[in-house]
C-alpha cells in the first residue's frame, strides 16, 4: 500500500480510506494470528482439570506451557528471518497449518506425551504467526500509522487473555476439553486458506531479500535453550534426589551458557549487552522481567487444577478468576498510560510490589480456598504487570546502547517467554516433589498448594529489588551515555 492511502490532511489516519483500500481488513486478518496464539496460550489452564482427569499424567502438567513457549520462542526468532527469503504469504500459510496440525494432535491425543507433542507443534505455529503479524505491519503498512496498529494489537492481546480462560472453561463444562482444541484446528486451517486470498499484494507475495541480508539464525543459542528447558522439566518427572538434582543443575548451567552464547554472537543476538548488570537500567529491568515471569506462571498452570481438586470450585469460576487477572492487566495499563514520565520509575516499583504481594498472597489463599482472597491476589498480580510493564519496557529500550534499541524492545517479550518456559519447568519439579508424582488426589493437591507458590516468593523479592534499583538513577552512571 502507499502512505497516502492511510493519510488525511494534518497526518491523521483516514480509517475509511484504509477500509476502502482493503488494507484495514488485511490488518484485521493478520491480527487473527495473535488472537489464535494468545487465546490458546491462556486457555490451557482451565481445561487442565478435565484433561488430566481423562489422560492422567499430572506429573507432566508443567510441560504443557514450557513446551508451548519453547516452540513459540524458536519459531518467533525464525519467522522474522525467513520472511527475507520466503514470501510473507507463504510463511503465514505454513505457520497457520502448523498451528492447526498441533491443535488437531492435542484434540485427538490419547495420552499426555502425544498431547505435549501437539503443544510443541502448536507453539511453533503460534509463535510464527505472532512474529509474522509484527513483520506484516512493517512490510505492508506506512510508518505513520504503526502506533495505531500496534495499539490495536495490544488490545487484541487483552481480549485473548480474557477470552482464552473463558473459552476453555465453557468448552470443558458444556462439551469436552477436546472441542476447545478442535476450534483452534478449524481456525488455523481457515487462516491458512484465507492467507492465499487476502495476502495478495506484491509486498506479501515476494521475498524481501533485496532490502538486505537477514541476520543469521541463532542456532547454537536456541538449541542450548531448548536442551536446558527440557533438562529442567525432566528433573520434575519421577522425582529422585540425585537424578533430579543433576538434571536441574545441568539445565541451569545450560541457561547460563545460552545467555553467554547469545552475547558472543552479535549478528544474531537476541538480547542487548549488559543483560543482567544492575549498573544499567537495562540489566536491572531485564532481571525484573525474568524474575517475575518465572515466579508468576504457577497460578496460570496449576491454579484451576488445585482449586477444583482441593475445594470443588467449578471450572467456570476458575476461568473467571484467571480472566480477571488479565482484565486487571489491561485496565490498569490503560489507566496509567498517560502518567508523566518523571513518575515512571516510581510506578514500576509500585507495580513490582503489587505483583510480589499477589504472589505471596496466593501461597495462603489457594490452600484456604477463599474465592474473594484468591481473586484479590489475582487482581494484584495482573494489575501489577499492567502498571509496570509499559514503563519498564520504555526504560529498558531508552537505556539500551546506541544501535541496540530494536534488540532491547524485542528482548522483553522474548525474556518473558523464556521465563514462562523455565517457570513452568520449575513449577513441575516443585509440584511433583510435593505430591503430584504419586498422582492426582486431594491430599497431594493440599501439599502442592502449600509449597508451589511459597517457593517462588524469593523470586518475587528479587523482582522488587530490581525495580527499586531501576528507581535509583544515581546508581546508573552509564545511563546517560547508553
Amino acid at each position: 500500500m502507499t502512505a497516502a492511502s492511510g493519510n488525511k490532511a494534518g497526518g491523521k489516519v483516514d480509517w475509511r480510506a484504509l477500509w476502502a483500500s482493503g488494507d484495514l481488513g488485511r490488518f484485521c486478518f493478520i491480527s487473527l494470528g495473535i488472537l489464535l496464539h494468545a487465546t490458546n496460550e491462556t486457555m490451557v489452564a482451565t481445561v487442565m482439570p478435565a484433561m488430566v482427569g481423562e489422560l492422567a499424567g499430572v506429573q507432566l502438567v508443567g510441560w504443557s506451557l514450557a513446551i508451548y513457549e519453547l516452540g513459540a520462542i524458536v519459531a518467533g526468532a525464525a519467522a522474522g528471518r525467513l520472511v527475507s527469503y520466503v514470501a510473507l504469504r507463504t510463511n503465514m500459510m505454513v505457520a497457520a497449518l502448523l498451528y492447526a496440525a498441533g491443535a488437531l494432535i492435542c484434540a485427538t491425543a490419547p495420552s499426555m506425551p502425544l498431547f505435549l507433542a501437539g503443544r510443541l507443534v502448536e507453539g511453533l505455529g503460534g509463535g510464527a504467526l505472532v512474529s509474522l503479524a509484527f513483520v506484516s505491519v512493517e512490510r505492508l503498512f506506512p510508518r505513520n500509522i504503526w502506533p495505531q496498529l500496534f495499539g490495536i494489537m495490544s488490545a487484541i492481546w487483552g481480549v485473548a487473555a480474557f477470552s482464552g480462560p473463558m473459552l476453555g472453561a465453557i468448552m470443558a463444562e458444556l462439551l469436552s476439553w477436546r472441542w476447545a482444541f478442535g476450534i483452534f484446528t478449524v481456525g488455523g486451517t481457515a487462516m491458512a486458506l484465507a492467507s492465499f486470498i487476502v495476502l495478495d499484494t506484491p509486498q506479501a507475495t515476494r521475498p524481501q531479500v533485496d532490502k538486505g541480508t537477514a541476520p543469521p539464525f541463532p542456532y547454537a543459542a536456541l538449541g542450548c535453550l531448548a536442551v536446558s528447558v527440557v533438562l529442567i522439566a525432566s528433573a520434575g518427572v519421577d522425582v529422585a534426589l540425585l537424578r533430579s538434582s543433576l538434571l536441574l543443575g545441568l539445565g541451569l548451567i545450560g541457561l547460563v551458557l545460552f545467555f553467554r552464547i547469545d552475547a558472543l554472537k552479535p549478528p544474531s543476538r537476541l538480547f542487548p549487552s549488559r543483560l543482567f548488570s544492575w549498573r544499567s537500567p537495562v540489566g536491572s529491568g531485564m532481571t525484573m522481567v525474568a524474575a517475575f515471569s518465572v515466579a508468576t506462571c504457577s497460578f496460570a498452570i496449576y491454579g484451576p487444577l488445585l482449586l477444583t481438586t482441593l475445594h470443588g470450585i467449578p471450572i467456570l469460576t476458575t476461568g473467571y478468576i484467571i480472566a480477571a487477572e488479565s482484565i486487571a492487566w489491561s485496565i490498569l495499563a490503560i489507566l496509567v498510560a498517560n502518567a508523566p514520565l518523571e513518575r515512571e520509575r516510581l510506578i514500576i516499583v509500585i507495580g513490582a510490589l503489587m505483583i510480589a504481594v499477589g504472589l505471596a498472597g496466593l501461597a495462603y489463599a489457594i490452600p484456604s480456598g477463599s474465592i474473594p482472597l484468591i481473586l484479590l491476589c489475582a487482581l494484584l498480580q495482573g494489575g501489577g504487570f499492567g502498571v509496570s510493564w509499559p514503563f519498564l519496557t520504555r526504560v529498558i529500550v531508552a537505556s539500551a546502547r546506541d544501535g541496540e534499541q530494536t534488540i532491547a524492545s524485542a528482548a522483553v517479550p522474548t525474556m518473558q517467554r523464556i521465563g514462562y518456559a523455565v517457570g513452568a519447568a520449575l513449577a513441575g519439579i516443585i509440584a511433583n516433589a510435593s505430591g503430584f508424582s504419586e498422582g492426582l488426589n486431594r491430599d497431594a493437591a493440599a501439599n502442592v498448594a502449600g509449597w508451589l507458590f511459597l517457593a517462588f516468593v524469593p523470586l518475587g523479592i528479587l523482582g522488587c529489588l530490581a525495580a527499586i534499583r531501576i528507581a535509583m538513577p544515581a546508581a546508573h552512571p552509564q545511563e546517560a551515555t547508553g
